[in-house]
């Protein structure tokens, strides 16, 4: 009840009694009259506690707006977060979410990143997103497209993920996707290098032509294999893995009794000439493409002993822009030339050459390493003060004093010099 009503309607009950008490309407002592007098005395004291109240109020808002005015107000501005671990595969995606707040549903959708944007621009269009799926297959179109949508977006080596002992045993999408979401909330997943499309689609031409190098090197054996088969010998000038044009013209002369036998030394020839026909196509356009788009790398790589045209085109391919790596550490860590250790207590083994590396660039600085120790004095004695070791140990050693003055000569910007022993 509002202070003005209230004090309103006491004074006219109070006018009414005083009317009723001069007409005599209700005598005293009567139950009526006992009944009325408590009833007025009450609700005076009512009245003037709302009175009371209302005041109090009053002045207490009126301090704290005149506080108000005194202090300077500041707005903070607080983005709500939205999780998303993928499970990725051909068909389908099953994905699960969390917000910063509260956990959310497993879903199954089609394989396609534009229908998980429109989901989340349907449900949570005022939220930060993050989200992460194991690498694979897909490549990384999903992961540009989410960025496009300034998401932030992690792609994951799946032996990276940390995972409970029982997930090994269980494993389902939807266990898998709960999981990477879950640690993607703790922030525990760190992401791959999410390449640019120039440098990755160079990397994919160039990973092709190692196919063809393989595939020619699979002919050459599928050639020697038939050759023996048949009981033809191969003479020892012949029998290397260099093929000279002698040698094919030699296999092309060798005389077989059937005509199916003869076709299909013809068909194993034709073989052999397509892959080495492409393999030096491929070849030549690699090294015309690092030769135009990093001219300025690949000339100083190139000055460095044992790195021909295609290993500084698999240096460009493979890693980019080497000046990315501040510390050392990090370029022979990611190209995997540091060893695999276990360590428990005072017992330390070493077990190695780490498996986990970019296998098919590290295999190319090996294999020039082996022409640089040839011209450079420096690798040279460094090679000879470990003899008495393993030859393919020692190698790996080189190999990665090699990929120092890769990354010192790209650093600086200075040519390689020969060193020369003092």
């Amino acid at each position: 009840m509002k202070p003005f009503l209230a004090e309103i309607l006491l004074t006219k009950l109070t006018a009414f009694w005083t009317f009723a008490k001069l007409n005599n309407f209700f005598p005293e002592g009567t139950a009526f009259a006992n009944a009325y007098t408590s009833a007025s005395l009450f609700f005076s004291i009512y009245v003037k506690a709302v009175v009371l109240y209302h005041l109090s109020h009053a002045v207490q808002m009126n301090g704290c707006q005149n506080h108000c005015k005194l202090m300077k107000t500041e707005t903070t501005a607080f983005n709500p977060k939205l999780y998303i671990g993928i499970d990725v595969h051909k068909k389908s995606w099953t994905f699960h979410y969390q917000t910063d707040l509260f956990d959310g549903k497993t879903i199954t959708q089609p394989a396609s990143p534009s229908k998980l944007v429109e989901w989340v621009q349907k449900h949570y269009p005022t939220h930060e997103v993050t989200c992460a799926y194991e690498a694979g297959f897909s490549g990384y179109s999903a992961a540009r497209l989410f960025q496009k949508q300034n998401w932030n977006v992690l792609v994951l080596n799946a032996a990276d993920i940390p995972m409970p002992q029982k997930q090994s045993i269980v494993k389902t999408d939807k266990i898998d996707c709960r999981n990477i979401c879950k640690q993607l909330k703790n922030e525990a997943l760190k992401s791959i290098t999410i390449p640019e499309e120039q440098r990755e689609s160079f990397r994919s031409l160039f990973r092709e032509r190692n196919n063809f190098v393989m595939g020619l090197r699979h002919i050459k054996l599928n050639i020697k294999s038939y050759l023996m088969y048949c009981g033809i010998t191969i003479p020892e000038e012949f029998d290397n893995a260099s093929w000279s044009k002698n040698f094919i013209e030699w296999i092309k002369n060798q005389s077989n009794e059937y005509e199916t036998g003869a076709l299909k030394i013809s068909y194993l020839l034709k073989r052999y000439e397509f892959m080495y026909q492409e393999s030096l196509s491929v070849s030549n356009q690699i090294r015309l493409y690092a030769r135009k788009h990093y001219k300025k790398d690949y000339y100083l790589l190139m000055s460095i002993p044992g790195i021909g045209g295609i290993t500084a085109s698999a240096i460009l391919a493979e890693l980019g822009d080497l000046r990315k790596y501040n510390r050392f550490d990090d370029l022979a860590s990611s190209v995997g030339f540091v060893p695999g250790i276990y360590s428990s207590g005072d017992k330390t083994i070493v077990k190695g050459i780490t498996p986990r590396a970019k296998s098919l660039l590290r295999s190319y600085l090996i294999e020039a390493s082996w022409q640089a120790v040839r011209f450079d004095p420096v690798l040279q004695e460094y090679y000879r003060s470990h003899y008495g070791k393993q030859p393919n140990k020692i190698i790996v050693k080189v190999a990665r004093k090699l990929l120092s003055r890769i990354h010192a000569v790209i650093k600086t910007e200075i040519p390689y010099q020969i060193g020369v022993i003092k």
